[in-house]
């Protein structure tokens, strides 16, 4: 028998330590391919996300910049071009906003160039291509500075219809049969009503609403990458009514309305000082209307029994706090609840400041005085003004235009004028113990929705307003023309979003 030695054996089993070498070298081979197929898939993915970002935020860039450019306070208003605020825009009728790069074509009218980015979405919505339409071109202000902007190519901006949104909004019309011809509106007050449909069936056909806008956004990276972006949008403004008398829950009831509890108004001695609630003063085309309010509302009825309202100066003086078809002083008790909803709670007038700010011209940290106004505003351009804190016009002989909102105190001098809205809405006092011959015409509001700390007060009762004006000045008249010129749209609100394929 033949027994094989040592060397032999190890000589036979050599060839295993290879297999086994060449085995993990051939899974760290897999490994590492997987990880560098694993890194490159990552990496798309990651560049796919990033330019997918990129475009997204491009078009959003434009639609924001045309929404910006809708309202009158932007120094690019579209207005001139587009159409006069609160005119309609009629079917048909299209703006573009074009974005090109150095050297590059826009032009989505030329459906025959893709190069050019053409708009075909126009013809999936309204049937017909643009070419059809009646289009109007205007620049962007992106670039600055020679910096280039967003790269959106376009914004579009027009009308819609039913049939344009795919939208039945009074549950009139099968699918085939949707309304093509009638601009669409929107219903801001509808959101407020019970058992509200939703934001959607708040359009309507009716012009008395505001009209909803279509803002659509193409963009387009070096890379090919696009994106389509729409909004439907609607002018949205502060729920303040500008009738008179007549009018069912008009913000101003009064040519000064004190507006809460336990109020108080200390009046002037002075013979010269009036407050007269009859509709009065042009405003361009605008004229005064035959409504007439109060002189002095206050809304709380046991109010007249503690304070001086119709006691002291106002008794001595009453043929100066007049109003058609009352008797001098033209002082009454206008009724919380004739009010919107709105102005009858700390936190509903709270919301309304809020609101206001949110699209002011000027919002201004107080305490603050004259100097910290805005020189801009005149007669033909008046501005929301928003002071959070006391503001003190004392040593102010000019006249001021537009909405004025103070949440401090409100220090007047009678020598300054202002022609719009003056709302004084936090801690509520009007205060002005100097001599003057200036005036305030359209209206005052003066509520206290806070305590002396900030605190906002809890619902649902108002703090004690508080008018002073003891040293004279001509007074307060009632003009719904000042009240309208002076109100100014917020913002351009979202009523829908949608990203559109392509």
């Amino acid at each position: 028998m033949k027994i094989l030695s040592g060397p032999h054996r190890r000589r036979s089993e050599a060839g295993v330590a290879l297999l086994i070498a060449i085995f993990v070298l051939l899974l760290i081979g897999v490994t590492a391919i997987a990880l560098i197929l694993s890194s490159g898939a990552e990496s798309a993915l990651a560049g796919n996300y990033r330019s997918s970002a990129s475009t997204y935020y491009a078009a959003l860039a434009g639609i924001e910049e045309a929404r910006g450019r809708l309202l009158p306070s932007n120094p690019d208003y579209l207005g001139p071009v587009l159409a006069t605020l609160g005119t309609p825009l009629p079917l048909g009728s299209v703006l573009y906003i074009r974005n090109p790069l150095p050297g590059e074509t826009v032009n989505p009218t030329d459906l025959s160039n893709t190069s050019t980015y053409p708009d075909t979405q126009y013809q999936q919505e309204f049937g017909t291509p643009i070419t059809s339409a009646t289009v109007q071109t205007i620049n962007s202000v992106s670039p600055a500075a020679g910096l280039p902007g967003p790269l959106y190519k376009w914004v579009r901006i027009n009308a819609v219809t039913e049939k344009s949104l795919n939208l039945d909004v009074d549950s009139k019309h099968s699918p085939s049969t949707l309304d093509f011809s009638t601009p669409l509106y929107y219903d801001f007050a509808c959101l407020d009503t019970p058992g509200s449909p939703g934001p959607s069936l708040c359009l309507n056909h009716s012009p008395n609403a505001v009209q909803a806008l279509e803002i659509t956004a193409l963009a387009s990276l070096p890379n090919g990458s696009q994106k389509l972006l729409q909004y439907l949008a609607a002018l949205s403004m502060p729920n303040l009514n500008f009738g008179g008398a007549g009018f069912p829950n008009p913000s101003f009831p009064a040519a000064l309305t004190l507006d809460g509890n336990n109020v108080n108004f200390d009046g002037p001695s002075s013979t010269s000082f009036n407050i007269n609630g009859n509709d009065q003063f042009s405003v361009g085309a605008c004229a005064p209307g035959t409504s007439a309010v109060s002189a002095i509302g206050y809304t709380n009825g046991g109010d007249l029994s503690h304070s001086n309202i119709v006691t002291g100066n106002v008794t001595a003086n009453k043929s100066h706090y007049s109003s058609v078809g009352t008797p001098s002083p033209s002082v009454s008790n206008v009724n919380v609840n004739t009010l919107p909803p709105n102005y009858q709670t700390p936190s509903g007038l709270d919301s309304l400041v809020q609101s206001i700010t949110q699209g002011a011209d000027a919002v201004i940290p107080g305490p603050a005085n004259q100097n910290d106004l805005p020189s801009a505003m005149s007669d033909s351009n008046p501005m929301t003004i928003v002071v959070n804190g006391d503001l003190n016009l004392n040593g102010w002989h000019n006249t001021g235009y537009g909405l004025l909102v103070v949440t401090g105190t409100f220090y007047y001098d009678p020598d300054a004028s202002w022609n719009g809205i003056v709302m004084v809405v936090g801690q509520g006092q009007f205060i002005s113990t100097r001599a003057g011959t200036g005036q305030i015409i359209g209206a005052v509001l003066v509520a206290r929705t806070r305590d002396a700390s900030g605190k906002l007060l809890p619902d649902p009762n108002l703090g004690a307003a508080y008018f002073k004006q003891t040293g004279g000045g001509d007074g307060i008249y009632y003009s719904t023309c000042w009240i309208n010129a002076a109100q100014k749209p917020l913002t351009y609100k979202v009523l829908s979003y949608r990203q559109l394929s392509q």
